[in-house]
């Protein structure tokens, strides 16, 4: 099961009933916060969930309305006593950026380690998920995130016995090790079926459409895009300043066969969302306005 909580949905500043846009991601113990813009604690904390056990903060870049909240999130983490180490992701310059930000908040119970991505797509590979990083197009550099949890085959009973493998590996052959016993390996292929559907979520935000999210996005059982405008004469405005209609967001859902679309990261003058969205359903019916504080929990398909 993958928890998926749309902190805010806001572009730009912060409103008196809309936070600013982020997202968090929890899997297996794990936690994945993306951006964290002025407010994002106490969406957090309406939403009941903590930024103690935050693994990764992954940012798409570093304009104010998506890391502006970055230096009080960390105090609260040391004020909860957090020891673990704090891995933050984005795009090049995030080291300057953090440290600059942490002016006002040097003293920590716990280290931080910067991830500068430097390549148009990057991989990083973590305990039972992958969050792969996309350039999207804004006029900055920034990135879209995919978090993919890849699902192994049915482990079966009857090979395992067959081949007489001692009950002590079985549990390390279902987590994809090879084992040796005796001169004899064991590969995971020996008592596994075929790969089973995983689940995935796409996020990107402040990007004008590109090939690289469709193609990152291609089957996301979520994908959560950026709908800056729902006025249909807001398109030259989207093109000026490299965002997104709700439209547009619309077509990418629909070229990329996702399961569901999200939209966020509205302007500070769009007030209801909702209104546009049935010229949306006509794209992609599987279209949804997102909300603060919307969740989901992602289950995986019965086998």
């Amino acid at each position: 099961m993958l928890d998926v909580c749309l902190l805010g949905t806001g572009g730009m500043m912060p409103l008196p009933h809309r936070w600013l846009t982020s997202l968090m991601v929890r899997y297996n113990g794990k936690s994945i916060l993306i951006d964290c813009g002025e407010g994002t604690q106490i969406a957090m904390k309406e939403k009941g969930w903590s930024p103690k056990p935050i693994d990764i903060i992954c940012f798409t870049h570093y304009h104010a309305d998506h890391i502006s909240g970055l230096p009080g999130m960390l105090l609260t983490m040391g004020n909860a006593e957090r020891t673990e180490p704090l891995l933050l992701v984005g795009p090049k310059g995030l080291t300057r950026v953090v440290s600059a930000l942490r002016v006002i908040a040097p003293e920590l119970p716990f280290e931080i380690e910067c991830m500068e991505l430097t390549e148009p797509e990057q991989s990083i590979e973590l305990d039972g998920f992958r969050i792969e990083a996309f350039r999207v197009n804004h006029n900055v550099i920034c990135y879209g995130y995919s978090i993919s949890i890849n699902r192994i085959g049915k482990f079966h009973l009857e090979k395992a016995m067959e081949l007489n493998i001692d009950r002590r590996y079985w549990n390390r052959l279902q987590k994809g090790e090879c084992v040796e016993v005796d001169g004899q390996t064991y590969t995971p292929d020996m008592v596994l079926g075929a790969a089973r559907k995983g689940l995935k979520v796409t996020y990107c935000t402040d990007t004008r459409p590109t090939e690289s999210i469709v193609r990152n996005a291609a089957g996301a059982d979520l994908f959560i895009c950026e709908g800056m405008y729902g006025e249909p004469d807001k398109k030259e405005k989207a093109k000026e300043y490299k965002h997104m209609t709700f439209y547009e967001a619309a077509e990418l859902a629909k070229e990329a066969d996702v399961g569901q679309m999200w939209l966020t990261h509205y302007s500070p003058s769009l007030v209801r969302a909702e209104e546009f969205m049935d010229a949306v359903r006509k794209i992609f019916p599987r279209a949804v306005a997102g909300k603060d504080g919307k969740t989901i929990e992602l289950m995986f398909e019965e086998d």
